[in-house]
């Protein structure tokens, strides 16, 4: 796998550093606060983009990793590229939050390697759907809708588990009330994902061979 680089990382992530794309960071928060505690005790891993003030991590029973998307690949407890220098299959949960928007390919490869069997992915996408979508315009970020991304999983060997959630705002850079307003144009997609584990092919049962003349019961 090549090495993986964000050449174009200060227009491109580095928009999640401005007002609008940290509003939509925060309307994550909550999200990934349960999906970090879910009920296993392996490791999870968070790859989020980087920002000037990370958002605070919620009290977790289980221990993990959290790495943001940097100039030169990301940063955290360890500097590094892709591919993360870290086991296979050694992580239960993991959330991408926004960091695939810029070389998804190599990205959701990365994740299904480190994925173990069983584990569940939580991707947090841009929805071009969105009325949002106007202030992310110029940033030079990948944005697919829900269909792209799940095909996006389905390339890497990941499978969907859930139907699209959206979050966010709509317009606003402060979150909009609910109201009567149609979800599937906030600004986030959520899809989950799961590395199903491989099913084990039972022997087949030996055929009894029929002989003419045989007696029968």
């Amino acid at each position: 796998m090549p090495a993986f680089a964000f050449n174009r990382q200060p227009v491109a992530l580095g928009w999640f550093d401005t007002a609008a794309g940290e509003s939509l960071l925060t309307a994550e928060q909550t999200v990934i606060a349960a999906a970090l505690s879910g009920p296993t005790p392996q490791p999870w891993l968070w790859l989020a983009p980087e920002t000037a003030a990370a958002p605070a991590l919620p009290p977790l029973k289980a221990r993990g990793l959290r790495l943001q998307a940097a100039d030169g690949g990301f940063s955290g407890p360890v500097r590094c590229g892709l591919p993360l220098p870290l086991h296979g299959e050694s992580f239960d949960r993991i959330v991408v939050q926004h960091a695939h928007e810029y070389a998804d390919g190599e990205l959701l490869e990365e994740c299904e390697r480190l994925l173990a069997p069983g584990g569940r992915l939580w991707l947090f996408s841009l929805n071009p759907l969105s009325p949002y979508r106007w202030r992310w315009r110029k940033a030079g970020l990948i944005a697919r809708n829900a269909a792209g991304w799940r095909l996006r999983l389905q390339a890497v060997g990941l499978q969907v588990a859930t139907p699209a959630s959206h979050l966010g705002p709509l317009w606003r850079i402060r979150h909009d009330r609910v109201g009567s307003q149609p979800t599937g144009l906030r600004a986030v997609c959520l899809l989950q994902a799961q590395k199903r584990a491989s099913a084990m092919i039972p022997p087949s049962p030996a055929r009894r061979r029929w002989h003419p003349g045989a007696a029968t019961a």
